[in-house]
């Protein structure tokens, strides 16, 4: 029997259910998978061959492609991966072969505040300690392939700096007059240093390196993950790594990959993180882990390949968008579908009270310091004042042309007049509504959920994007800011405005897809703007270029690449049993 989540902290819950752990061969035998198409990591994680897996089943009809959204969060989060795989729980409760496919946890969040994202309660993924701690080195991989494009930059910048074109030429260089103060990528890491954000390099003499300026993202924000999560093949990867823009040279003209020479090192690194990973929910169902979080900064979805293997193993996929329907549902809708092909037959959003309550004029959450003791109480017009954020996110999905269904994620503290307000509201602006208690309970709390889900998986839709790629990408621009986030309109910083311009100009830029980089904790650019804010404008500081990825990526408000870690992070609580070797503290 399952330990009590009341009671008892989400790695002792997945410890504990791991002791009741099926072999993955076993979870993989039930989805149809061959012995040959899985490649084992241990007794309880694989990869799978997606080449094979999508060969053997080219000609099977795919399954329901259900999205988990949500609204806007707490600091906190609003638990999108407890939902998805609560929903996952409860329609194999309901007898339905169903698969999740969710996203790759970051060192960052992990040993941070946000923890992992494994779910929580009795809604889990497992095992939990290699899930949050490096899986089967994806991210590692990622961070050798971006950071050994820094490496190709950086030394080419110092051989064209040492040597004349003559003593280039006899190494086999050319030069490309690279610009030091035009340099588009940063190093990478995946942890939250934000005192790497801003750094220089090269000091101490010519045979250290050219000195410039330069800093760190965090791992999940490169384009190399971009590229995992979008990517169709092995062949469109490396077609896409040439195309990544590291630099540009002083003629503004850029410099890639490719003309440094290290597109086919880079895909050499990625080649077995192209296979998703395999692992279980603590009920058994199969769970698909790939590509990567934040998609405040990044693209922030379950990659293209994950989905598509799914959709031929099961009838139902539940996939996770990072965030909120602002934010991750948006490039799910406009980004992933449109390079996949795939429509949705229903998209899920998830609402707590707590974050309501917050939307509603409850003081904010601080992570790592004790909930707000107003939250404690119950306090119905906070809840129905901050409705105005959910019904924003139910319109939003409303205009891909897919009626939502609004999930209550419920606590055992909400009161039955909080959910009562919430699905009077929700039922009114046109949605379907389930309260779900599968953090509680598990799949059998999640019953009412699934078969809401059911129905919205029957009901035919018009799924169309917002905009088409031939729209001027700053109209794109506005469009995602009035339409989705409830703009008046957009501001550019000079900077900006040139570059976009720019884009504009250049055929090959000009029709790529926008992959906006905004605050996650509020519609607007300003985190600390609550609910549904009025009369603001976006303000735009810069656009980089992901030109492998196949996205133009505007950066709005003062966001950065490269979270902080706080002053009383996860790391704190995290240690190993000498013992046994077991981790405890991950949550």
């Amino acid at each position: 029997m399952a330990l009590d989540p009341t009671k008892h902290a989400d790695w002792e819950i997945a410890e504990d259910s791991e002791q009741r752990m099926k072999p993955i061969t076993e979870i993989a035998k039930k989805m149809g998978l061959n012995d040959d198409e899985l490649l084992l990591h241990g007794h309880y994680i694989a990869k799978v061959d997606f080449k094979k897996v999508l060969k053997r089943f080219e000609g099977k009809p795919d399954g329901k492609y259900i999205d988990v959204t949500a609204i806007t969060p707490t600091p906190l989060g609003e638990g999108k991966s407890t939902s998805t795989i609560g929903l996952t729980q409860g329609l194999g409760k309901r007898g339905k072969n169903v698969i999740a496919a969710i996203r790759q946890p970051s060192g960052g969040p992990t040993m941070n505040i946000k923890g992992s994202a494994a779910g929580g309660g009795l809604s889990q993924v497992i095992p939990l300690t290699p899930f949050s701690l490096g899986l089967t080195g994806d991210i590692n991989a990622i961070m050798n392939a971006h950071n050994l494009a820094m490496v190709a930059l950086t030394s080419r910048m110092q051989h064209e700096f040492n040597y004349n074109d003559e003593q280039l030429a006899k190494r086999k260089l050319k030069r490309l007059n690279i610009d030091p103060h035009n340099v588009e990528m940063k190093w990478i890491m995946d942890f939250c240093a934000q005192s790497l954000r801003e750094i220089v390099i090269g000091m101490g003499g010519k045979s250290n390196g050219f000195m410039m300026k330069s800093g760190f993202a965090i791992a999940v924000s490169s384009e190399v993950m971009a590229i995992l999560a979008v990517a169709k093949d092995l062949k469109d990867m490396r077609e896409r790594m040439g195309r990544i823009v590291v630099a540009y040279s002083k003629d503004g003209a850029p410099v890639t990959t490719a003309d440094l020479g290290v597109d086919g090192a880079m895909t050499a690194w990625m080649v077995e993180a192209l296979n998703p990973n395999l692992l279980q929910t603590i009920e058994g169902q199969p769970v698909f882990v790939h590509a990567g979080p934040f998609a405040n900064i990044a693209i922030g979805q379950s990659s293209i390949i994950a989905d598509r293997v799914g959709l031929k193993l099961g009838d139902y996929v539940v996939t996770e968008s990072g965030f909120a329907a602002d934010i991750g549902f948006e490039k799910f809708w406009n980004l992933k579908c449109r390079m996949s092909g795939l429509k949705p037959h229903a998209a899920v959003v998830v609402a707590t009270i707590r974050a309501l309550k917050c939307h509603g004029g409850a003081p904010i959450p601080v992570p790592g310091k004790p909930m707000p003791t107003e939250y404690k109480g119950e306090n119905v017009g906070w809840v129905e004042k901050g409705c105005e954020n959910l019904i924003h996110h139910i319109k939003t999905v409303k205009k891909a042309g897919i009626n939502p269904v609004v999930c209550i994620n419920a606590f055992y503290t909400d009161t039955d007049n909080e959910i009562k307000a919430v699905r009077r509201l929700a039922e009114s602006a046109g949605a379907r509504v389930a309260l779900s208690r599968h953090w509680e309970k598990g799949g059998d709390g999640a019953l009412e959920f699934a078969d809401a889900v059911i129905d919205a998986c029957n009901e035919k839709n018009d799924f169309k994007f917002l905009y088409e790629l031939s729209t001027p990408l700053r109209q794109r621009i506005e469009l995602i800011a009035k339409e989705v986030y409830g703009a008046d309109g957009v501001d550019y910083t000079p900077e900006a405005e040139t570059k976009a311009k720019k884009m504009e100009a250049d055929p090959d830029l000009a029709k790529m897809g926008v992959c906006m980089v905004k605050t996650h904790l509020s519609l607007t650019d300003n985190p600390n703007l609550k609910g549904v804010p009025k009369g603001w404008r976006l303000r735009i500081r810069d656009i980089l270029t992901y030109k492998g990825a196949g996205f133009v990526v505007p950066v709005a408000g003062t966001i950065t690449l490269m979270p902080g870690t706080s002053s009383d992070p996860a790391y704190r609580r995290v240690d190993v049993d000498v013992e046994t070797g077991k981790v405890k503290g991950v949550f």
